[in-house]
């Protein structure tokens, strides 16, 4: 981490604008912002224009957290807290990950929110409790500010909310201004709070991603289908599978292996039985350009007659217990250990253990998902690791929970790098996270169940996770656990197509859930969502390209039209979540704007609600963007896009496309990308190049334009190109 201005140097430098013997004022952006300090008691509020955005309430330090019996902590119990009021909000968002609404609720009535990694199977539904990650950052927004507060700890956090509004008293009705109260409680640690001042959503995600990171670009595979199951048996069960995609003209481009493929869940190896040629099996789904993901815990067996398990040990790469002794708890291998991936050393040697030379069977066409990682311990309080356990520099367990899976993400992306040497973007999966992740990989919402109320809340699950600057995340297709009914299936996959992980998964416990299992019709209808999702993922790559350089997160939000949002900023989705539903209810934003049905193409004015069939086709185009297209196919196919031109009411559209080889770091080291501006006016498309740098040669074509919104027939088309008339 590191300390950044997050102001450009024209908004002028921190002053002090007057000091008192009990107080000090800073101001800065030519005196629009100021910053008032008091140091006895402590208090700090921070204004803009003279009106008070935020203040503390008293900052504390106390002695209220009740430890586990299990737990003893060597310095005594402790906590840091703070108390925040944000003036003039009535809706925060973020904390991500809870299975809850999008808005956070007034905790006045239960729980606090809690931050704390856990492995939840089946988790409940509206709940404030922690899951399997945690990011500490929470955004209120009103009409004319967003403002963002992040709370810089990995230790168990809590936090309660009050909204100044959620009863109406008599003072309420007195209060002018709303208000959200916030109080944050850690259980160790010191205090590290950063405000972001926006005051726009683009400015305030663009401060966070400066502080945390900006999201990796994925290679493109990563950005299609990907079809997984524990387990796929053997590698005739695999080639299988792969063939029924191509019989049934799906495309998809990942598949993956739990953790039955390894020789007795001892990772980086090979069930010598089911997988005997596990290089062969990656080398036959490559010659249709397809990757094989594998599963990599970070718990290791305890087998002293396992090579890994001994260098691991003997090298002090395991976590230990309070009495100095390595720690041993259960989980799918039996007695395991745990690595220590706070110690930068046992990261070095772990990402050592993905090269081509020492992974054996492995080939560079296998990536990497990181589950377990909270981490879970069967045996543990609350499946997870003692907080009392030792980490590297004598750290307790209690101080970097929450860091500790973001720590073997890091690691393993570390690994894939390396074993490219260094020119190949590298894709992983990891099921727990922390702030930051987003620079590394994907993330996905964890054991969810076939049920029409999961479907529901994935969608608020997924955009929280988006508004925290995580964008690279989705929920498993179907439910991982439990059977989906067909058009509880057909549901899921219209849904999951329009979040950037795209991913069908389902334990080994549930029927087989390969598309085509369902009879033709419901085959019919994953075929045509899965072939949609292909035909967009140029524009899905534009917008993981907005995310890399300047943190727009793909998924955004349409306040106060939820469960509607918008994919980029041309596509407004509303997907169908709840069973036998015909019709659906679709509020337009703008009232100035002009929206374009998908398939239909049809016409209709913003501002207003608008009644639809519910057909396989619940999509809405935005009225002033240009969208580039791929005709349907998997990603062998040569590109050939379709360029879709939306004009608004003032004959009016703009949009951009990205375009690198779509698997290495050439775009960033040598500037092999291109990036381009489609721009109508005035009965004219231009297509001009939208950045200074950017050399990128590829057989990239466009196959055909279309125009929506034409008023009147041309009387002819004219092509230019390099300034001269090639067709009239």
């Amino acid at each position: 981490w590191k300390l950044v201005d997050l102001y450009p140097s024209s908004f002028g430098r921190l002053r002090v604008e007057k000091q008192t013997k009990d107080s000090v004022t800073f101001s800065w952006s030519f005196g629009r912002y100021q910053l008032r300090v008091w140091h006895s008691p402590f208090r700090l509020e921070i204004l803009c224009e003279q009106e008070v955005m935020l203040n503390n309430q008293g900052t504390e330090c106390t002695l209220n957290f009740i430890l586990r019996a299990t737990c003893c902590a060597p310095s005594g119990p402790s906590s840091i807290g703070a108390d925040l009021c944000l003036h003039g909000f009535r809706h925060v968002y973020g904390l991500p990950q809870h299975a809850d609404n999008l808005q956070l609720r007034d905790t006045r009535d239960g729980e606090p929110y809690r931050l704390y990694n856990l492995d939840v199977f089946a988790y409940p539904l509206y709940s404030r409790l922690g899951l399997y990650g945690s990011v500490p950052l929470m955004v209120a927004h009103k009409p004319d500010r967003t403002l963002g507060v992040f709370w810089l700890n990995a230790s168990e956090t809590f936090i309660n909310i009050q909204y100044s509004d959620h009863q109406v008293t008599f003072v309420s009705v007195l209060r002018a201004d709303p208000q959200t109260d916030v109080h944050w409680l850690s259980e160790s640690g010191m205090i590290d709070c950063m405000v972001l001042l926006g005051p726009s959503p683009q400015q305030l995600f663009a401060q966070y991603a400066q502080l945390t990171g900006y999201q990796a670009l994925p290679p493109l595979f990563a950005l299609g289908y990907h079809q997984c199951r524990w387990n796929y048996i053997d590698e005739a069960d695999v080639k299988s599978v792969d063939a029924g995609f191509d019989r049934h003209s799906i495309p998809y481009d990942v598949i993956w292996l739990d953790i039955e493929h390894t020789d007795g869940k001892r990772y980086f190896t090979w069930d010598p039985v089911h997988f005997p040629e596990p290089a062969k099996l990656q080398q036959h789904l490559e010659k249709k350009n397809r990757k094989l993901v594998i599963i990599s815990d970070p718990h290791i067996k305890v087998d002293p007659s396992w090579s890994l398990y001994c260098e691991a040990r003997d090298r002090g790469h395991f976590v230990k217990d309070r009495e100095g002794q390595i720690f041993k708890g259960s989980c799918w291998p039996g007695e395991s250990s745990y690595l220590d991936f706070s110690s930068s050393a046992t990261r070095a040697w772990y990402s050592r253990c993905f090269g081509l030379d020492k992974y054996k069977g492995s080939t560079p066409s296998l990536f990497v998902w990181n589950d377990m990682n909270e981490p879970s311990v069967f045996s543990g309080p609350e499946l997870t690791m003692p907080k009392d356990a030792v980490h590297c520099g004598d750290w307790e367990h209690r101080d970097l929970h929450n860091l500790y899976g973001f720590y073997q993400h890091m690691a393993t992306v570390e690994g894939l790098i390396t074993r490219s040497g260094g020119l190949e973007r590298p894709f992983v999966l990891s099921r727990s996270f922390f702030a930051g992740s987003q620079r590394l990989g994907a993330v996905w919402t964890g054991d969810n169940v076939a049920n029409w109320e999961y479907l529901k809340i994935s969608v608020p699950m997924v955009l929280s996770l988006s508004l925290a600057g995580i964008a690279f995340c989705g929920a498993d297709v179907g439910g991982f656990i439990q059977d989906p009914e067909p058009e509880l299936l057909v549901r899921w996959y219209q849904a999951a197509a329009l979040q950037p992980f795209f991913r069908g998964h389902s334990a080994n416990v549930t029927n087989r859930r390969e598309p085509w299992l369902f009879g033709d019709e419901v085959t019919a209808a994953i075929r045509t969502v899965i072939q949609q999702r292909y035909s967009l993922l140029p524009y899905w790559y534009t917008l993981f390209h907005q995310a890399h350089t300047s943190a727009l997160p793909p998924l955004r939000l349409v306040l106060l039209n939820f469960p509607s949002f918008y994919v980029g900023g041309a596509l407004l989705a509303c997907p169908v979540t709840e069973p036998g539903i015909q019709e659906i209810k679709v509020l337009l934003p703008g009232s100035d704007e002009i929206w374009y049905d998908i398939h239909s193409a049809l016409v209709y004015k913003g501002g207003r609600t608008l009644s639809l069939p519910v057909t396989l086709d619940t999509v809405s185009l935005d009225d002033n963007f240009t969208i580039p297209a791929r005709w349907l196919g998997s990603l062998q196919i040569s590109r050939k896009f379709p360029n879709c031109n939306l004009l608004s009411p003032q004959g009016t559209a703009d949009g951009e496309l990205y375009l690198d080889d779509g698997h290495s770091f050439r775009y960033r080291d040598r500037k092999a990308f291109c990036l381009r501006r489609f721009s109508m006016l005035s009965g004219r498309l231009l297509c001009r190049p939208a950045s200074e740098e950017g050399t990128f040669d590829c057989n990239t074509v466009i196959q055909s334009v279309t125009i929506l919104g034409v008023k009147s027939k041309p009387s002819a088309v004219i092509v230019h190109a390099s300034g001269k008339e090639i067709w009239h």
